[in-house]
């Protein structure tokens, strides 16, 4: 396993459920078995803030720590276009990411496809939440 994984994984400062949250989604991975719980402040058509809770493997923590970080105070319109590049990665084999999502291509690598649903969890989950 990848250390860059392992350290990605290990960044939890979202890793809770927000208080006051205007969105929330859960989805399982009937496959493995992973879970994911997401929670978000949303206001003017911009991610305020970003909580998970998940019982899942370190791909699938990994994933949900990255996204947490890197979505707040962004529109939901460039959160759209991470999610389909992301969807794109595994369909495609595009690991065409915009400029500024460059740490996504630590995870969405050819050796990791195999852990394919693991890694979409989060992404699929937010948005599930994006659209309640």
């Amino acid at each position: 396993m990848d250390l860059k994984i392992l350290e990605i994984a290990s960044n939890t400062e979202n890793n809770k459920i927000l208080e006051n949250f205007t969105h929330l989604a859960k989805k399982k991975n009937h496959t493995c078995g992973d879970e994911i719980e997401i929670t978000l402040k949303i206001a003017n058509d911009k991610i305020l803030d970003f909580g998970y809770q998940s019982k899942s493997c370190i791909y699938c923590q990994a994933s949900a720590s990255l996204l947490s970080i890197n979505i707040k105070n962004k529109k939901i319109k460039i959160i759209k276009k991470l999610i389909e590049d992301v969807e794109n990665f595994f369909s495609n084999n595009s690991n065409k990411f915009e400029k500024e999502w460059p740490k996504y291509k630590v995870l969405f690598i050819k050796k990791n496809k195999a852990r394919r649903g693991c890694l979409l969890l989060p992404f699929q989950t937010l948005n599930k939440a994006l659209k309640t």
